[in-house]
């Protein structure tokens, strides 16, 4: 029971920070599908006194992926139904050209403002409508939320990360008569801290395998994939291998280190 203890107390405080980053990955892969489902909406709209070759407008900026021409017949019937086929003609002859741009990505407001600015250096070009400010407030609410989440991963990261120290620390104490007898008998530091750090590695391998078994369980639960659903994105919650083996990876390092500034803070007792 006293093993296990000792052993709860430091397997919690990893889980939680292991919890905290592969939330903070969710919600970066989310936002990221979120701004791509944007992205496949959002188009900007150009008009043009003249034709434009598309291959001359997908020259103007590496951010569009497409050029749509826009048909002027729908808004040539809006404007009278009963007019003849031949002033229709001459009429789509006067109307300046509209296009479509589809973007390659969910731009920022930089890139918004250098496409206009990139557009309009072809003459032709008279009027661009880019939804900025629509776009704008979607944009800065993505960064917004994203930015909350970082912070809170930080903050839960340094103050568990104060809790293992802590909680090695005790247990260095617990343990400091035992490492001064062999100390005394000329054992090197990394031997007389052997147990130490084989706490830290047994606790942090344990934490993986939690965490593990913790998001596999998530990543395949009804509740939280009928969310996704429900905002029209399908991410990878828990990649059983790369984020598995990121945690692991990170769990480790976070553990020997921590015990390694134990180990380098101890002063020997005379």
């Amino acid at each position: 029971m006293k093993s296990i203890k000792n052993h709860l107390s430091l397997i919690v405080a990893l889980i939680s920070i292991l919890f905290s980053i592969q939330i903070f990955i969710i919600v970066d892969r989310s936002i990221d599908a979120y701004k791509q489902n944007l992205a496949n909406k959002y188009s900007v709209v150009v008009v043009s006194k003249k034709n434009i070759l598309e291959k001359d407008m997908l020259s103007l900026n590496s951010l569009i992926k497409e050029v749509e021409e826009l048909s002027p017949d729908n808004v040539i019937k809006r404007l009278d139904a009963d007019i003849d086929e031949k002033n229709m003609n001459l009429l789509k002859l006067t109307l300046p050209k509209f296009y479509k741009l589809h973007l390659k990505k969910f731009p920022s407001p930089n890139e918004i403002e250098k496409l206009r600015r990139a557009l309009f250096t072809n003459k032709n070009i008279t009027k661009i409508e880019d939804f900025s400010n629509n776009h704008d407030i979607t944009y800065k609410l993505l960064v917004l939320f994203k930015n909350v989440i970082l912070v809170f991963a930080i903050v839960v990261s340094i103050v568990t990360m104060l809790l293992i120290l802590k909680e090695l620390r005790i247990w260095q104490f617990k343990h400091s008569e035992r490492m001064n007898i062999m100390g005394l008998f000329g054992a090197p530091t990394w031997l007389r801290s052997a147990v130490l750090f084989r706490l830290s590695i047994v606790d942090a391998i344990i934490s993986s395998i939690l965490i593990f078994l913790i998001f596999s369980y998530i990543s395949v639960n009804e509740f939280v994939l009928k969310q996704f659903e429900n905002i029209n994105i399908k991410i990878v919650i828990f990649d059983q291998v790369y984020d598995s083996l990121l945690l692991l990876g990170v769990s480790l390092i976070l553990s020997i280190f921590l015990a390694t500034m134990i180990v380098l803070g101890h002063k020997e007792e005379v």
